[in-house]
């Protein structure tokens, strides 16, 4: 079993506070959006036997187990953060796993540089997601009834938005949503940023559901995907409530602390609230214009304790254990790798006291026993 030293990413739009107040420390005044836990390239985390990615390049089935190296390779296919937005995130959809890797080798062909601004693929994985709130989490989901979507862009009484209103009115609902996305996104950039400006002082004005869309158009004055974000369901978790971001939904994230876990990729599409490129004709091939409810998700009651989010995928498996005061000794063993990260109290895994914001990672088939008092996640995959 290894105590994990992670990197915390400092992107702009991170909180400067959340991060820093669960772990006990002092604020830098920098923004802290992300602590990374795993063996991305890009961040891994270290153990006194090296990087996590040395870890487990040096034995693949020793550390992950022979059913997980057969089924995803020899490699940790999830990373798992803590991740903390005081500023809205970029509007974003992730592709499936056959568009990602008809996509990353059709770059490849072209020749275009990984760390090209324009590229679109970074590698052929796809990125299904789940956000944990760990605090209240306002986020974006998926699209909402486009009657509805026609009623809150109708509701703030700008002129240039009554042709988007009309179309979702007369379509059917995937060409709808499909048509205004589409227009949004290729109308006029200084006529766009005109009507956004008009519709952001309609939010400030209006408040009740139009306060999000105020506070992003706030910190992205002008952008289209200021109007996107209007076609999207408003979400606000509680506390140990979770989202799971399937191929093709576009999201954001708004405000709040959560564990985030993700398939190990790098692949965004961005829609808008972002200065990054928009690559407008292969975001409509991905994006799934289907609107529903966003189905928040609460854990579901496994044995010895373990609260599970289900998900349809096998490359992560989220769950948390609340250990009580004078509980149980549990028993978390499994043959397969792990990580195990607490975020309330003091818990003991193993010879490791655990207080919020530290993580080890423990191997396939290591015994491996929790006691303690306050909240543990477990990071694993489905073998």
């Amino acid at each position: 079993m290894d105590r994990l030293d992670n990197t915390i990413r400092p992107y702009a739009w991170g909180s400067t506070t959340a991060i820093p107040r669960l772990l006990g420390a002092e604020p830098t005044g920098e923004p802290q959006a992300e602590m990374w836990m795993g063996a991305h390239p890009g961040a891994p985390s270290r153990t006194d036997r090296g990087t996590l990615v040395e870890v487990i390049d040096a034995d693949p089935e020793r550390e992950l187990g022979p059913d997980a190296v057969a089924k995803f390779g020899p490699r940790l296919p999830f990373l798992l953060k803590l991740l903390a937005a005081g500023a809205p995130l970029s509007l974003q959809v992730h592709p499936d796993l056959t568009q990602a890797k008809e996509g990353y080798a059709d770059e490849e062909r072209r020749g275009v540089p990984v760390t090209a601004p324009h590229r679109t693929y970074k590698d052929a994985n796809h990125k299904p997601e789940l956000i944990c709130a760990l605090t209240e989490f306002d986020g974006l989901c998926g699209f909402r009834d486009p009657q509805r979507a026609a009623e809150l862009l109708a509701g703030l009484g700008v002129d240039s938005l009554k042709p988007y209103v009309d179309l979702l009115h007369a379509h059917p609902e995937e060409a709808a949503l499909r048509e205004v996305l589409t227009a949004v996104l290729t109308a006029d950039p200084d006529e766009m940023a005109r009507t956004v400006t008009e519709a952001a002082a309609a939010c400030d004005r209006l408040g009740g559901p139009y306060a999000p869309y105020a506070d992003i158009a706030h910190h992205y004055p002008g952008d289209p995907g200021v109007i996107a974000a209007m076609l999207l369901n408003h979400v606000r978790l509680q506390p140990g409530e979770a989202l799971f971001l399937g191929a093709g939904v576009p999201h954001a994230y708004l405000d709040g602390l959560g564990v985030e876990i993700m398939a190990n990729s790098d692949n965004v599409l961005r829609c808008g609230l972002t200065p990054k490129h928009v690559d407008v004709p292969e975001l409509l091939c991905i994006v799934r214009f289907e609107a529903g409810d966003p189905g928040v998700l609460r854990p579901e009651a496994g044995p010895d304790g373990e609260e599970v989010y289900e998900t349809p995928i096998d490359e992560f498996r989220l769950s948390r254990y609340v250990l009580p005061a004078g509980g149980a000794t549990h028993d978390l063993t499994l043959t397969a790798p792990q990580i195990l990260l607490c975020t309330a109290g003091s818990v003991r895994v193993g010879e490791h006291e655990l207080t919020p914001g530290a993580s080890v990672f423990v191997p396939s088939g290591e015994k491996t026993e929790a006691s303690g008092t306050g909240t543990l996640f477990r990071a694993t995959v489905v073998v």
